[in-house]
């Protein structure tokens, strides 16, 4: 795989996870996003395939990419947790 490949399917993902959160939002009942989640969602999704991308080409060490990208992973979820229901108990929480 090439890295303009891989840089495309990087930032594939946040589009397939945005695609499905419209149409989740669309066709399924209870499921209630506005535009505000939507760009949050996006600007989450997107730095973090963006930050990963950069780590790709600024990190030479193959194994400091991995964790370095699993870090990031790993803190994007923890966001993410924290902005729907609040398991830090932070003002930013949902719910």
């Amino acid at each position: 795989m090439t890295h303009k490949q891989t840089t495309l399917a990087i930032f594939a993902v946040p589009v397939l996870l945005l695609a499905t959160a419209f149409l989740g939002n669309i066709f399924v009942e209870g499921w209630n996003w506005s535009k505000f989640d939507f760009l949050v969602a996006g600007i989450l999704l997107f730095g973090t395939a963006g930050l990963i991308s950069l780590v790709r080409m600024v990190v030479k060490n193959r194994n400091y990419k991995i964790i370095i990208s699993l870090v990031i992973v790993a803190i994007l979820v923890l966001v993410w947790m924290e902005l729907a229901v609040g398991i830090f108990g932070t003002p930013f929480a949902g719910s």
